[in-house]
């Protein structure tokens, strides 16, 4: 079995976050960069089947150099080959685009991607990247058995949980719970080494126009002064006459 794992660069969550240009772009400075959580998870069940079923396991980002440390990272954590899509990654149909010709012209079986992202929470990558490339598609993915050409899935539905089977070749967004926190993997020594021999592969984009721009970003507006109720009766009061609830 040959899987691709989608692999976003993004802020991790402790950075502090500003904005350059009128506030129209990131500012990367200072930020430490990061595996996106949801792809890590989908990263670490990529390596069990590596492990149990011998399957080969790729990780491609669309991105600029700068994103190539967190390629490194997943290879060091076992991933058998690394792909870079040369391209800034503008808006989720270009990125969706790009991963579409890497998936066609690589012929996986299995394509995981996470369900979102951390910095955008677009939600979009997954289910276009299915639709472009015509594979079957399973979204909020919290469990996975592949035997042979055939995939067994759970997802999370509201109210609960649903099981699925479907065919290879498939395309899933995965989350916590195809594997826990606890499962993730560290990269040692030996995988840190190894990750510097093992082939990165930068790719030029297909020609794509993006479909969104980002206009501004801006902060959460800060939370309002807290107020104090020393009594029940003066609770009531505040939340009946200024908070207006009740």
């Amino acid at each position: 079995m040959k899987i691709l794992v989608c692999i976003s660069h993004v802020p991790d969550t402790t950075s502090r976050i500003n904005f350059t240009d009128n506030d129209s772009k990131f500012d990367t400075n200072g930020v430490q960069f990061v595996i996106n959580p949801n792809d890590e998870f989908g990263l670490t069940r990529a390596m069990w089947f590596k492990e149990k079923q011998g399957a080969t396991v790729h990780v491609v980002n669309v991105g600029g150099q700068e994103t190539e440390p967190t390629l490194r990272k997943a290879l060091a954590i076992g991933a058998d080959e690394a792909i870079r899509v040369n391209m800034p990654a503008t808006d989720g149909f270009s990125v969706a685009k790009q991963l579409a010709q890497v998936v066609k012209e690589g012929n996986y079986d299995l394509v995981i991607a996470g369900r979102e992202s951390i910095d955008y929470n677009g939600g979009m990558v997954p289910g276009m990247l299915a639709k472009l490339t015509g594979l079957n598609f399973v979204n909020t993915c919290i469990g996975l058995e592949v035997e042979g050409s055939t995939a067994t899935v759970i997802r999370e539905i509201d109210g609960g949980k649903e099981t699925l089977k479907t065919s290879l070749p498939l395309v899933i967004g995965g989350q916590k719970g195809i594997v826990e926190e606890s499962d993730l993997r560290i990269p040692n020594m030996r995988g840190i080494m190894q990750a510097r021999t093992k082939p990165l592969t930068v790719k030029d984009p297909v020609e794509t126009t993006p479909e969104t721009a980002v206009v501004n970003f801006s902060k959460p507006a800060p939370k309002g002064p807290v107020k104090l109720a020393e009594t029940v009766e003066e609770l009531v009061e505040l939340l009946h006459n200024e908070a207006k609830v009740i």
